[in-house]
């Protein structure tokens, strides 16, 4: 007698599913782009708008801490009300920023914009990778967060050269435009095609828990922004990690306490979970801190235009689109654990290498840093999501991609607070020499940034003039160099908690039923 099988469970979508993740990696790829793009119209916006140093600052800093103190709050209400939702809404309301953005008159009108962009953008990225991840059946949804992951990469590396050409050909206000018709393009697709999955379960809205990690990640991330204005003994940095310690403290202490909690913090149980979300996080540390340097040491050292240096970044994004869709198949083989390992430790190498760059050294020296960089960091990152949005039950799956998302931005924004004040301190301590013979004015606007200490330079005119000059590129040099190799330190430690806390693969768990998710959860490192 033959049995009969049941037929295969797909979950919704499924049969659309590749043509679903298009629409997703083109909502995500705004977020990327956005992230950068705006970077190099900030000399614009300096003389248009007439904006200070400090107002040029926030423009940026607005849309980076409302992003990242709301991903948590988003993503567990689009697990409540529906993914697809979520994912709509924020595309409405990034599109209204981005209007708004490009016709504001006044730096702070524009401050406002970018918020409200950074209100939109907590909505689409974790509505995103949750919508992929319940669409996929485990099988295949390594590979698709790889291709997720290497779009996210490719918008943050093309976003300097989109910007570039856009401000040669039209006006400042067209680097926010242009995120417009993507913003349609999403909405309608997102419609047609993209099923509204949430957590069946339905579970109350946490408001308690959400005002504190709001305030919580609001006090952590403008502390960390703020640190290179402030440095780390002042009362106002010291302040806002206080605060950060307490809020955040207390929603841990809530969430233990509530029987409706937004996040579980049982799930840091889990050493998949907890290990991939620091792996993560040491991955845009690295990402972010070196590109803070990689872009001034190609406009203020190697003397290219803002599109010339954003086109010679580009070869990152290529690798890095490449190396992360490539990860998920070596998954397969070798297992997250190796291959989270083995990309932190080849963002080491790049790292390294790029701290081995002198005055002389040309653009050849950068490029090859950049391929390194770009293999781990795409090598590490779609295993690392993988690893974390699999440990989770897959109603869950929002919260599962706020917290990806969140530990992007800290990490992100920590790569460059400490890398950046290591620069600060060694530059300064270079340039010292150099400043006692340079008038007082002049002195003190060079030791501000390497970018003020030519514009000084070319302004002394004359031996005077051009022994600043010298000092200034040597001084930048060598503070980047030491900056880049403790980076390389940070990406080392990454690759070590992987190797020692990341499970290579899942094994099921029928233990603890408060644990109990998918197939995939693991309880105890795998050596």
């Amino acid at each position: 007698m033959n049995r009969i099988e049941a037929p295969v469970q797909r979950p919704e979508g499924y049969e659309r599913r590749w043509w679903i993740l298009a629409v997703l990696c083109l909502s995500l790829l705004i977020i990327g782009v956005d992230n950068t793009i705006l970077n190099v119209a900030l000399p614009t916006l300096s003389r248009v708008l007439h904006a200070t140093n400090s107002q040029l600052q926030w423009i940026v800093d607005a849309y980076v801490l409302v992003f990242a103190s709301l991903l948590l709050t988003t993503g567990s209400l689009s697990d409540r009300f529906g993914r697809r939702s979520a994912l709509a809404l924020g595309l409405v309301v990034f599109g209204f920023g981005s209007v708004a953005s490009a016709f504001a008159g006044t730096a702070n009108l524009l401050t406002a914009a970018r918020a409200l962009m950074g209100v939109g953008g907590a909505l689409i990225m974790p509505s995103t990778l949750s919508i992929l991840t319940n669409v996929f059946p485990a099988e295949e949804r390594g590979r698709a967060i790889g291709i997720w992951a290497g779009v996210s990469g490719l918008g943050i590396a093309i976003g300097p050269v989109v910007g570039g050409a856009l401000l040669g050909h039209f006006w400042w206000g067209s680097v926010f435009l242009v995120n417009v018709p993507v913003v349609l393009v999403g909405l309608v697709a997102g419609r047609l095609i993209v099923p509204n999955t949430k957590d069946p379960s339905s579970p109350k809205v946490d408001p308690i828990g959400a005002i504190l990690s709001v305030v919580g990640l609001v006090a952590l991330v403008y502390g960390i922004i703020e640190v290179p204005s402030y440095g780390w003994g002042n009362g106002r940095i010291l302040a806002a990690f206080a605060l950060a310690v307490v809020v955040i403290g207390s929603f841990v202490a809530w969430e233990l306490h509530t029987d409706h909690p937004m996040l579980k913090i049982q799930f840091f149980r889990n050493p998949r979970f907890t290990a991939a979300s620091v792996g993560i996080m040491l991955v845009f540390f690295a990402l972010f801190g070196s590109f803070f340097f990689v872009t001034q040491e190609l406009q203020f050292i190697l003397g290219y235009t803002p599109l010339q240096a954003g086109l010679r970044l580009a070869p990152i994004a290529l690798v890095m689109a490449i190396a992360a869709p490539m990860s998920g198949r070596l998954v397969e083989k070798i297992g997250n654990k190796a291959m989270v390992s083995i990309g932190m430790g080849f963002a080491a190498l790049g790292l390294a290498y790029l701290g081995t760059t002198t005055a002389g050294s040309g653009y050849g020296h950068i490029f090859m840093s950049l391929l390194f960089l770009g293999v781990g960091i795409g090598f590490a990152i779609a295993p690392a999501t993988e690893s974390i949005m699999g440990s989770l039950p897959i109603e869950k799956a929002g919260v599962g991609s706020a917290m990806n998302d969140t530990t992007r931005q800290v990490g992100g924004a920590l790569g460059v607070a400490i890398l950046g004040s290591v620069f600060s301190s060694a530059y300064i301590a270079g340039l010292a020499p150099a400043l006692r013979s340079t008038p007082a004015v002049a002195a003190k606007a060079a030791g501000q940034s390497v970018g003020a200490a030519l514009a000084q330079a070319q302004r002394l005119g004359g031996s005077a003039g051009q022994a600043l000059e010298f000092a200034a590129r040597t001084s930048f040099v060598h503070a980047m160099d030491r900056s880049l190799f403790v980076g390389a330190g940070f990406a080392l430690l990454g690759a070590l908690i992987a190797l020692i806390w990341l499970p290579n693969r899942a094994v099921p768990l029928a233990a603890d039923p408060d644990l109990l998710w998918e197939e995939e959860i693991d309880v105890v490192p795998a050596y």
